[in-house]
C-alpha cells in the first residue's frame, strides 16, 4: 500500500497518546499539533491524505470551518473525534471524505476507520501486526517501526525477523534460516546468517536485541 500524510490536530493529552499508537502501527507519516496550530500545520504540510480533528467542547463548532479549508486544499479525507454526548448536533463533513470516532474508542477501531479512509477497499488485517514491547511488524507492507520510528531494514534483515518473530521460542539453525528466508536457491556461506542478525540487533537496539537469542552450537530463536 501507498505511504500516506497524516495532519492530527488534538488539544487533549488522552487522544494524542491514543493516537500515537494507533498510528505508529500504519504506513503514515504523522505532523501533530493543536487546534491553535491547524492552519499552520496544513500550510507546512501541504500534501496530506487526512486530517484527523478533535472536535470536544468548543472546537465542535470548528468542524465546519475545517472541512473548508480541506474543500479548498483539495481531496484529503477528514476523521473527527467526537463526544457521545455531542452526537446529537454534530454533523459529519459532506464536502469531503469523511468519518468519526466517538472519544475514547478503542484503538483498533480507530484504526480501522483510519485504513478505510486511506486505503478504501484494500484495508490491512488486524493480523497483519505483530506488536513485541514498543515495536510493531507490518507484515503487509514489510515495515518495522520502534517507538513509532520506522527502521531501515534490508528486505532479507525483515524477512530474517519476521520469521523469527512468527516462530517464537523455536530455535532454528543456520541451515534452516537460509532454508525458510534465503530460500533453497541460496549458495553462499551459512555464516551469512551470523551477519545479517548482528545487523538487525544493532538496528533494534539492546532493549529488544535480547529476544534474539543465539543458541550455543544450534542457531537462533526469538523469545516472546
Amino acid at each position: 500500500m501507498q505511504r500516506k500524510s497524516v495532519i492530527f490536530v488534538a488539544d487533549s493529552l488522552d487522544n494524542a497518546h491514543k493516537f500515537q499508537r494507533v498510528l505508529s502501527g500504519l504506513d503514515v507519516d504523522v505532523a501533530a499539533g493543536s487546534s491553535l496550530q491547524f492552519k499552520k500545520l496544513l500550510a507546512q504540510h501541504p500534501h496530506y491524505d487526512l486530517v484527523i480533528y478533535e472536535a470536544r467542547g468548543d472546537a465542535l463548532a470548528n468542524v465546519a470551518q475545517a472541512e473548508q479549508m480541506l474543500v479548498e486544499d483539495g481531496s484529503a479525507a477528514m476523521l473527527v473525534i467526537v463526544e457521545e454526548g455531542q452526537l446529537g448536533e454534530f454533523r459529519l463533513p459532506v464536502q469531503v471524505k469523511a468519518d468519526f470516532v466517538v472519544h475514547g474508542a478503542g484503538a483498533e477501531e480507530c484504526a480501522a476507520r483510519i485504513r478505510q479512509l486511506l486505503w478504501p477497499g484494500n484495508e490491512v488485517s488486524a493480523t497483519d501486526y505483530l506488536t513485541v514491547e514498543n515495536m510493531t511488524i507490518n507484515l503487509a507492507t514489510y515495515q518495522v517501526k520502534v517507538g513509532g520510528e520506522p527502521l531501515d531494514f534490508t528486505y532479507l534483515e525483515y524477512a530474517l525477523l519476521a520469521f523469527l518473530v512468527t516462530h517464537p521460542g523455536r530455535t532454528y539453525s543456520r541451515d534452516a534460516l537460509l532454508r525458510r528466508v534465503w530460500g533453497f536457491d541460496y549458495y553462499g556461506g551459512s555464516r551469512t546468517v551470523d551477519v545479517h542478525v548482528r545487523r538487525v540487533r544493532a538496528k533494534l537496539g539492546p532493549d529488544l536485541a535480547q529476544h534474539l537469542e543465539t543458541v550455543r552450537g544450534v542457531g537462533y530463536l526469538w523469545s516472546a
